[in-house]
């Protein structure tokens, strides 16, 4: 018998109880949405990820004040500022692939224009943070070495600040007070979005430096170049382990630490950020594959116990067609093509399935999804080995009866 006609047949038999047919298909249908889902769903957390760690600057590598002891006491990250202005002047000067590094103050205040009020973040910044965070200005301009030099109160304002203070007004031009200290707003920033760990990125108010220093956050006179953190940009292609390496080995070196001194300072490299939290994304990813994988094999348990059902129903069908030539592979081929095609049908409605349930999950829980083309042919493959696989046994079964023992079956 041809392929063709084994097709048909298996077609026809497949059409005569179609209530059976769906149900025998319903697992593979929720197997096979759920694999795309679980494999959108993974994807879209993985490049949320990168986007997120990209908006802080691509190539970053981040200065941090570190812990320092006292009296036998270790304390904290950043209780005391180790960092210097002069750092990282001498990490953008002796090391060949930083760009750029600026130093920065952090602080909080609260903002006041006319009779409107909101808290937010306060940052003391130089030209180059622009460069480093690849963060320009939307209207205005940005801040201006000569605003470093001469302490100017000029601000630059985060597109929330704007949203929660100014309203529908042109923020450029407009005075605001920081801790009771009038600034001139010169420029409003890009929108940068959700940092990955939470932080509104866009709650910011960025004044020169050294006018943070002077009227705003104060500094200690000991050391009056101290800052909280130096961001540093590497060139493209750079290897940032290595330049990781050579910023903490020059700030040793002028910090004067000894070898077996803890640093006073911490290092971090976005792109190990990064690394680490697109791992995590992957192990969530890996879980709800496993989930899907799960909800095939039992869609493939319900074919199996369907086509079983089914040889047992047809019983005498079986064995009038052996009694008039037709041979065991006829019948097998008979089952499993059924099989096949249940699977295959099912796959196609569990794609569609899965694709709606991918745009329903960023429809309403906001979560980004990408569905990855190798996902669809990936889905369709393993229905299609769950159909063989699961309906090979009752095919097996089928091709096996005695003709005579069939034809009398009851």
């Amino acid at each position: 018998m041809t392929f063709g006609a084994t097709t048909r047949i298996a077609v026809r038999a497949l059409r005569t109880n179609v209530l059976r047919t769906a149900l025998a298909m319903l697992g593979i249908i929720i197997g096979v949405g759920a694999f795309i889902a679980s494999g959108a769903i993974g994807a879209g957390a993985q490049a949320r990820i990168a986007e997120q760690i990209g908006s802080l600057g691509s190539n970053m590598i981040v200065v941090l004040s570190g812990s320092i002891s006292s009296g036998g006491i270790r304390l904290g990250s950043g209780t005391q500022l180790t960092i210097t202005e002069d750092d990282a002047a001498a990490i953008g000067r002796e090391i060949p692939s930083v760009i750029a590094a600026a130093p920065s103050l952090r602080g909080s205040g609260q903002i006041v224009y006319g009779n409107q009020n909101w808290a937010t973040v306060v940052q003391g910044v130089t030209p180059h943070y622009e460069i480093v965070r690849e963060w320009p200005v939307v209207d205005g301009k940005y801040l201006g070495q000569e605003d470093i030099d001469g302490a100017t109160k000029v601000a630059l304002v985060g597109q929330t600040v704007v949203d929660n203070l100014f309203g529908g007004t042109d923020p450029i031009g407009q005075i605001i007070r920081i801790r009771k200290v009038p600034f001139t707003v010169v420029g409003v920033l890009a929108r940068k979005g959700q940092s990955s760990w939470g932080q509104d990125q866009d709650d910011v108010v960025l004044v020169p430096i050294s006018t943070a220093k002077k009227k705003v956050m104060g500094v200690s006179q000991a050391n009056a170049r101290a800052v909280n953190a130096i961001s540093v940009k590497i060139e493209d292609g750079a290897d940032l382990g290595a330049a990781e390496r050579e910023i903490r080995a020059l700030l040793r070196q002028r910090h004067r630490l000894q070898p077996g001194q803890d640093d006073d300072f911490s290092v971090r490299n976005l792109a190990d950020i990064l690394a680490t939290q697109e791992k995590s994304a992957q192990v969530m990813t890996n879980l709800l594959y496993a989930i899907a994988a799960v909800s095939l094999m039992v869609g493939g348990i319900g074919i199996m116990n369907i086509m079983l059902v089914s040889v047992t129903e047809r019983t005498r069908e079986i064995g009038l067609r052996m009694a008039i030539g037709a041979r065991g592979r006829d019948v097998l081929s008979q089952f499993l093509i059924e099989a096949v095609i249940l699977s295959l049908v099912g796959g196609g409605v569990g794609v569609l399935v899965g694709v709606a349930s991918s745009r329903a999950v960023s429809s309403l829980a906001q979560w980004s999804t990408v569905i990855q083309p190798v996902a669809i042919p990936l889905a369709f493959l393993f229905a299609t080995a769950v159909g063989v696989f699961f309906g090979f046994y009752p095919a097996w079964k089928a091709s096996r009866l005695d003709p005579i023992k069939a034809l009398r079956y009851e």
